[in-house]
């Protein structure tokens, strides 16, 4: 190949000539080879099912599997989207991750429960949720205080027993978010005011994103800083050395790749091409894959599925959904083969009123045999 990318016959030190239409079948198989090498799998979506709709406001899911059994987690409020102390965080349990049935509610008392997330740790099976203060009843949007923030947790040993709420120290102040183990300890993602700041409402370059830290899933302290400004929800993972790779959200703006190695004091962050508001990165075989919301092109919010491939992000899947869509959960079957969760407002009820409820779906990479 030449500096600029073409075959140099006449560097071989080979007296040939090459006839053009041979030379440009040389190069298609050259460029067919290095483009199967660097594209991502298609990804075939099947059996989209509504899984929950109780007449509420269902949003935020998770997927885990815990001793053999899939868990399904989500919040549920008759009174919306925004912060009310009606809310609760529900829990679902399956053996096939098609017929699910309630193993355990909870809410914790003027607050209003939110962005259930799964962790196992420990042998025991986590559901953290970040909590606003409400009060006695809903309050204004001015009134939402970061500051008043407080995580709580859920725990079984056995999936069935559940012990709530829990409140979890070293996070008043914090808005808590998505967690993964390392090493035998456990890491949270939080935001929270710098310096904890009281002012008028407002996150913006006033929040920064942390990693919080624990040895038994329920006392946590400061480990490192994800986003010194614009911290917002982070979804991250660990590699087998230690080392971070994580997907940020950053409000309304673009979200960004965030790679840290041990002990997590220097951080190097790439913007992506898109906005992803609730975000994941989990791992399925030996591929990075990232989901959440996206909000371009003219068909409106939808939530989507992307291979991450070095910084690049390659959509696979859109789900079915529109409106109040997103916090897709993910579970690996195999190398080729997972399950994934989201909720969102695109259906109506007999009544024609929108309905927010809880979907999934089965992913399947497409395999293709060798080329003939």
């Amino acid at each position: 190949m030449n500096r600029n990318g073409g075959l140099s016959w006449w560097n071989t030190g080979m007296s040939m000539r090459v006839p053009n239409a041979m030379l440009l079948t040389l190069m298609l198989a050259v460029y067919c080879q290095v483009s199967r090498a660097e594209r991502p799998p298609d990804v075939n979506v099947t059996n989209i099912r509504r899984v929950f709709h109780n007449g509420e406001h269902n949003a935020f899911t998770d997927l885990v599997r815990f001793r053999g059994k899939f868990y399904l987690t989500f919040r549920s409020c008759p009174d919306g989207h925004m912060v009310h102390p009606t809310a609760s965080v529900i829990i679902l349990v399956s053996d096939d991750a098609r017929h699910w049935q309630q193993v355990h509610q909870f809410r914790v008392k003027h607050r209003d429960t939110r962005d259930p997330h799964f962790l196992v740790f420990q042998d025991k099976l986590f559901v953290y949720t970040g909590t606003w203060y409400s009060g006695e009843t809903t309050i204004p949007v001015k009134d939402y205080d970061l500051n008043l923030h407080l995580g709580y947790a859920a725990w079984s040993e056995d999936g069935v027993t559940w012990q709530s709420p829990v409140l979890l120290e070293g996070t008043f102040g914090h808005y808590i978010w998505r967690a993964n183990t390392f090493d035998g300890k456990a890491y949270l993602c939080g935001r929270r005011k710098a310096n904890f700041e009281v002012g008028l409402r407002g996150e913006g370059n006033t929040v920064e994103s942390l990693m919080l830290e624990s040895d038994d899933g329920l006392i946590w302290r400061k480990r490192a800083v994800f986003q010194e400004v614009q911290g917002d929800e982070t979804a991250f993972q660990f590699e087998p050395d230690g080392s971070i790779v994580a997907i940020g959200r950053r409000g309304g703006a673009h979200a960004q790749l965030l790679r840290s190695k041990p002990p997590y004091q220097e951080w190097d962050r790439q913007d992506l091409d898109r906005y992803i508001g609730g975000p994941l990165i989990v791992r399925w075989g030996e591929r990075y894959v990232v989901g959440g919301r996206k909000s371009i092109g003219g068909s409106g919010p939808k939530t989507s599925m992307y291979w991450l491939v070095d910084e690049a992000l390659h959509e696979f899947a859109e789900s079915p959904s529109g409106g109040d869509t997103s916090y897709p959960g993910f579970i690996e079957l195999s190398p080729t083969q997972a399950i994934m969760s989201w909720y969102s407002s695109h259906e109506k009820d007999d009544d024609g009123n929108t309905i927010t409820a809880i979907y999934m779906a089965d992913l399947e990479i497409v395999t293709h045999g060798p080329s003939k």
